[in-house]
C-alpha cells in the first residue's frame, strides 16, 4: 500500500552519486573554485528536484514504520484480518471525502472527486460482513490548500502499492469487484493517475510557508493512518 516512495528515493540517490562524481572531477581541475562548487553541490543534493520527490523524502521514516506495522498485523493471513485492514482504509478515506470534493482543489485536479475510495471501501466492508465503523476523533479539519494536497499526496500514492496488495487479496478469494474494490486499478491506470497528480502538485507555485504546510500534511497523513490501523486491529469487529 505504501510503496510509492521507493522509486523516487532511488532516483535521488542516483542523482546524488552522479553529482558527487561530477563535483569531484570539476574540483580537481579548478581548485580555486572548490568552495563555490561545494556550495552548488550541497544545494543540488540536499534539495529534491520536485515537490513530490521532497514529500517522498521527508515521509520516508513514517512510511517505513507504517509498512512494518501493516506487515505485523498480517492483513492477508485470514479474511477476518483483512476486514480489519479495510476498516482502517475506510476510516482514512472517509476522513478525506471533504478534500476530494473540495471545489478549489477540484479546480486544480478536475477528476479529484472520482479518485476518492471511501465508497469502494464501504462496499468492501459489506462484502466482508463487517459493519461500517464509527468515526474516530482526530480527523483532519479545515486544512489549508497546501496541507490538503499533502494529505492527498499520501492517499493517491498508496494506489501504487495497492497493485501488490490486490494480488494478495486474490489469495483470500477477493477481487476488484468483491471485498477489495478499494485496491482496484483506477481508470486510466495507476501510473498515469499518479503522474497526472504529481504533475499538478509539482507545478503549483508555493510560498515557503505553503511548502511547510504540504510537508506537514503528508506527515500527518501517515501518522493518522497509523492511528486508524491500530484502532482497527484493537477494536472488536461485528
Amino acid at each position: 500500500m505504501w510503496e510509492q516512495g521507493l522509486p523516487a528515493m532511488q532516483a535521488m540517490r542516483s542523482f546524488r552519486d552522479r553529482g558527487a562524481c561530477f563535483a569531484s572531477k570539476l574540483c580537481s581541475h579548478t581548485p580555486c573554485h572548490t568552495g563555490l562548487i561545494r556550495r552548488i553541490f550541497f544545494m543540488t543534493t540536499q534539495h529534491p528536484a520536485s515537490r513530490s520527490q521532497r514529500l517522498n523524502q521527508i515521509t520516508h521514516e513514517p512510511h517505513s514504520r507504517l509498512d512494518a506495522l501493516v506487515k505485523a498485523h498480517a492483513p492477508f493471513e485470514t479474511p477476518a484480518s483483512f476486514a480489519r485492514f479495510v476498516v482502517a482504509q475506510y476510516l482514512f478515506q472517509s476522513e478525506l471525502v471533504a478534500l476530494y470534493n473540495d471545489a478549489e482543489l477540484s479546480a486544480l485536479i478536475p477528476d479529484l472527486p472520482a479518485r476518492c475510495r471511501a465508497e469502494a471501501a464501504k462496499a468492501d466492508l459489506a462484502d466482508l460482513d463487517t459493519e461500517v465503523p464509527a468515526p474516530v476523533a482526530g480527523a483532519v479539519k479545515n486544512p489549508t490548500q497546501a496541507e490538503a494536497l499533502g494529505w492527498l499526496f499520501v492517499s493517491e500514492g498508496s494506489k501504487l502499492g495497492a497493485a501488490f496488495l490486490i494480488k494478495r487479496a486474490v489469495g483470500l478469494g477477493l477481487s476488484e469487484t468483491f471485498g477489495a474494490r478499494h485496491l482496484a486499478e483506477p481508470a486510466g491506470g495507476r501510473a498515469e493517475g499518479w503522474k497526472s497528480f504529481t504533475r499538478t502538485l509539482d507545478g503549483l507555485a508555493f510560498s515557503e510557508q505553503q511548502e511547510a504546510e504540504a510537508d506537514q500534511g503528508a506527515l500527518d497523513a501517515f501518522n493518522r493512518f497509523t492511528v486508524l490501523l491500530e484502532r482497527a486491529y484493537a477494536a472488536e469487529l461485528a
